[in-house]
C-alpha cells in the first residue's frame, strides 16, 4: 500500500511539475520581449512607422468616402519612442520586409523601395497590389544582399490609381549585422519557437518577425507572430490576416 502511495505522489508531483512548466511557457510566449539594440546616433530623419491619417482616392466623394480605411498603413517594424526613429537590424542577406495594407487594389497600389543609406543608389524596387492585410515583401535573391554593417534606408508608398497620388507612406532604415557564433549555436539547436525568442532577445528584428511568421503559417494557434508585435506596440495589427495573394511586379 506504501508503494501505491509513494507512486501516487511522486505522479502527481509529476503532473504538477509539468503543469507549471507548461504555464510558466505560456506566459513566456504571451510577453515575448524585444531587446531593440542602441539607436544610432547619426541618422538626420526618423522615418515613419504608421501613417497618421487616411487620405482619399481622387476626386470622386463617394470613392474617396470608401478608400478610407479604419486602420492605417503600417509598417510591422519597432519605433524608438523618444525619437520616433524607425530602424531595425537583419542578419539575413535577403529579408523579409513586413506592413499592413489596409487599402484595396481595386483603387490603389503599392511601391517598395530599398536604397542605400545616401540615397544614392536603389537596391530594390517593386510594384504591388493586394487585397487588405499583412503582406511580406521578401528581398529577392537576384537583389544585391544587403552588406554586414551597412544601414539602408526603405520607404513603402500607396498610390491612388485614378491619379497615381501618393495616399500614404511608411518609411524606415534598416541595418544587417554580423551573426555571433554563440547565437549561431543557439540558433542550431533551437525550436522554431525558440527562434523567435533567440532573434528577440538578440534584437534581430526582421529575423525574428519572419521566423514568427513562417510560425504562423505553419500552425495558426502559435502565439509568437501576436506576441512579437504586441511587444512592440502593434496590438491592432496583430491578429490582422497574412494576404497570400499578393502580386508584385519587380
Amino acid at each position: 500500500m506504501k508503494l501505491s502511495v509513494d507512486k501516487i505522489q511522486l505522479f502527481l508531483a509529476i503532473s504538477f511539475t509539468f503543469a507549471i512548466c507548461t504555464q510558466v511557457q505560456a506566459q513566456l510566449n504571451q510577453s515575448l520581449i524585444f531587446a531593440a539594440p542602441p539607436p544610432p546616433a547619426d541618422i538626420g530623419e526618423p522615418g515613419k512607422r504608421a501613417e497618421a491619417g487616411s487620405r482619399g482616392c481622387g476626386q470622386d466623394t463617394n470613392q474617396a468616402l470608401a478608400a478610407v480605411p479604419v486602420k492605417h498603413l503600417t509598417a510591422l517594424v519597432p519605433v524608438y519612442s523618444k525619437s520616433e526613429l524607425v530602424f531595425a537590424t537583419a542578419i539575413a542577406e535577403h529579408p523579409s520586409f513586413w506592413f499592413y495594407v489596409p487599402y484595396s487594389s481595386s483603387f490603389a497600389y503599392g511601391e517598395f523601395v530599398l536604397e542605400d543609406e545616401a540615397q544614392n543608389q536603389s537596391i530594390y524596387k517593386t510594384s504591388l497590389t493586394s487585397t487588405p492585410g499583412v503582406v511580406s515583401l521578401g528581398l529577392p535573391a537576384k537583389a544585391a544582399p544587403l552588406e554586414i554593417g551597412k544601414r539602408y534606408r526603405w520607404y513603402f508608398n500607396i498610390y491612388c490609381k485614378k491619379d497615381n497620388q501618393i495616399i500614404a507612406n511608411v518609411e524606415g532604415y534598416v541595418k544587417r549585422e554580423q551573426l555571433n557564433s554563440t547565437l549561431k549555436t543557439q540558433l542550431a539547436k533551437a525550436t522554431a519557437s525558440q527562434r523567435v525568442t533567440l532573434y528577440a532577445a538578440n534584437g534581430i528584428w526582421y529575423d525574428a518577425l519572419s521566423a514568427a511568421g513562417e510560425l504562423r503559417r505553419t500552425n495558426p494557434q502559435e502565439q509568437s507572430w501576436t506576441a512579437l508585435l504586441q511587444a512592440i506596440g502593434l496590438n491592432d495589427v496583430a491578429t490582422e490576416p497574412k494576404v497570400e495573394c499578393c502580386n508584385l511586379e519587380s
